[in-house]
């Protein structure tokens, strides 16, 4: 049997229960890191561990035609996703597009981009999974696999992909929704401090105090944290 049509053997109940459990603990360890970048680094570890036929990984950010790699395995996801920007065509860019599952498993004989193909496999990408992770702004990004294997990715590979894709999407989510909140936190931290250095300098209430801030922020066209930072910093406005 050729090796694109190699497949696995169905998943039991106990098989799934067991990966579920595996899962669980993946996204604890997700959202346990020090923030998202982190988060993506342990993502793309865990997705290289656990996920059948995977031996490099990346989480690509697309912005229009433009694929990034961020936190890649190693030089392999980089190259790919040069290619992909440079041609305008692949896996990555398609999964991000459909908001879907994207396999290639024989990047030789592939014909869905053509342009794209060969030369991801003259690079050493045998083969290609692309899940769609997250949508940030204008940054689409997606979680891709890469086998150096042709026909590596099985059934029980796309299984394990999509929930693990699920999982990861909720941690990186969580771990977006914490930076944002400590940089608010820090935010409001900056600006008491200033205040208080202005109501025992200038021995006014905490309301002029924090006017006086909102109009240098507003003279000198610098976010309000960023001027109390300088007068905890510096000493001045």
């Amino acid at each position: 049997m050729p090796a694109d049509e190699v497949d696995a053997a169905p998943l039991s109940s106990d098989d799934d229960e067991t990966l579920a459990d595996t899962l669980s603990d993946a996204a604890r360890s997700m959202e346990s890191q020090d923030g998202p970048h982190l988060t993506l680094v342990e993502i793309v570890v865990a997705a290289v561990e656990m996920i059948p036929g995977c031996d490099e990984g990346s989480i690509s950010v697309v912005v229009r035609k433009t694929v990034s790699s961020d936190a890649a395995s190693g030089d392999l996801p980089r190259i790919v996703d040069a290619i992909q920007t440079e041609v305008g065509q692949g896996p990555c860019l398609d999964a991000v597009r459909l908001a879907t599952i994207v396999v290639a498993n024989d990047l030789a004989t592939e014909t869905r981009w053509p342009s794209f193909s060969a030369r991801a496999a003259e690079a050493g990408a045998a083969a290609m999974m692309s899940l769609h992770l997250f949508v940030e702004g204008e940054n689409l990004g997606a979680l891709n696999l890469f086998a150096r294997t042709p026909g590596a990715f099985t059934s029980e590979s796309e299984h394990t992909g999509l929930l693990f894709a699920s999982h990861a999407a909720i941690a990186f989510a969580s771990a977006q929704k914490l930076a944002r909140v400590q940089v608010r936190v820090a935010a409001q931290l900056v600006i008491g401090q200033a205040e208080g250095i202005l109501m025992e300098r200038h021995r006014v209430t905490s309301d002029v105090a924090f006017g006086m801030l909102v109009r240098a922020s507003q003279a000198r066209n610098m976010r309000l944290e960023a001027v109390a930072d300088q007068l905890v910093v510096e000493g001045h406005l």
